[in-house]
């Protein structure tokens, strides 16, 4: 089930400059509320968009043909179905041969019309991830004392493992700009616990770990290790309640975007400036600082183009 955060950010999308909105109740619709589920494998989200994209045929389709046309194992349909809150895939294709059978009659313009706004949908549900962000920020006390954690803590360990290692790197990268000492974990096992151990030793009092979904066991026990060390952890994710939200000294929750096979972090990106800029905040002095001399070195080694 989703958790609240995503379960609030996906209860609407805003159609705001759509070219062709979707009727209501559409068979598209119908299948996306169907399958809007986080939990998801990139796999059975390939179901899921055949289904969508195909449904008038894909919807009498057996089991063995539905794989092969998707490029699947017969057993994944089957944990598909189940996934999506069927006993089987017998069940679920009932369920999609009424969908389809309305999608027929309505006639043939009509799923072509729906599927055009595949791309928009995403988009739409990234622009409610942002307007639950932004109401968050309503009161940014909570990130202004995180900041301030984050910056006091030399080193500064980021944890990001499988799919979050992108945000753990984004955020690694500007912190080092305007902190002496940032570690970045990208790898998990006794590689992590190594690195966490050796932050803590150094003097490090805090971690900041990203955790998206797919959420993986070895985050999990990455932060357990951090926590035992005598580290305190910030995690960023979409979760508000669970294993990894109970393991953090602070958690800040925000949407994730999964209307496609693969999820976009537009939320995620921004909580991360957001606690780039409190860092910043935090040691303005210092900031600045550091900030001048990476502009000279940048100068002289010509880091960057010219506009």
């Amino acid at each position: 089930m989703p958790s609240p955060q995503q379960a609030r950010a996906q209860a609407s999308a805003i159609t705001s400059g759509r070219t062709a909105p979707e009727a209501e109740g559409s068979p598209t619709s119908r299948l996306r509320e169907l399958f809007d589920r986080p939990q998801l494998s990139p796999g059975q989200r390939r179901i899921a968009q055949y289904l969508i994209e195909h449904i008038t045929e894909a919807a009498f389709l057996s089991i063995t043909d539905l794989a092969e046309r998707v490029g699947v194992s017969q057993p994944s349909v089957t944990r598909f179905a189940g996934a999506v809150g069927f006993s089987g895939y017998p069940a679920l294709r009932e369920k999609l041969q009424a969908i389809a059978l309305g999608a027929l009659a309505g006639g043939p313009a009509t799923d072509e019309v729906n599927r055009s706004n595949e791309l928009q949908s995403a988009v739409d549900a990234e622009i409610e991830n942002l307007e639950n962000l932004r109401r968050d920020f309503a009161d940014p006390d909570r990130v202004i004392d995180v900041g301030r954690s984050l910056s006091g803590s030399t080193p500064l360990t980021v944890l990001g493992l499988r799919i979050s290692a992108s945000l753990a790197e984004y955020f690694a990268y500007a912190a080092r700009r305007i902190h002496p000492d940032v570690r970045v974990v990208t790898r998990g096992g006794s590689v992590a616990y190594d690195a966490l151990l050796q932050s803590r030793e150094a003097g490090g009092t805090w971690v900041l770990a990203f955790s998206m979904p797919r959420h993986a066991q070895e985050t999990l026990t990455a932060v357990r290790v951090a926590r035992s060390a005598g580290l305190k952890v910030a995690l960023v994710t979409d979760l508000t309640l669970g294993q990894l939200a109970d393991e953090a000294d602070v958690t800040f929750a925000t949407g994730t975007g999964s209307r496609l096979v693969f999820d976009s972090y537009a939320a995620p990106g921004v909580m991360s400036a957001a606690l780039l800029q409190a860092m910043t905040d935090a040691g303005p002095e210092r900031t600045q600082a550091r900030l001048e001399e990476y502009e000279q070195i940048a100068e002289q080694h010509h880091f960057f183009l010219r506009d």
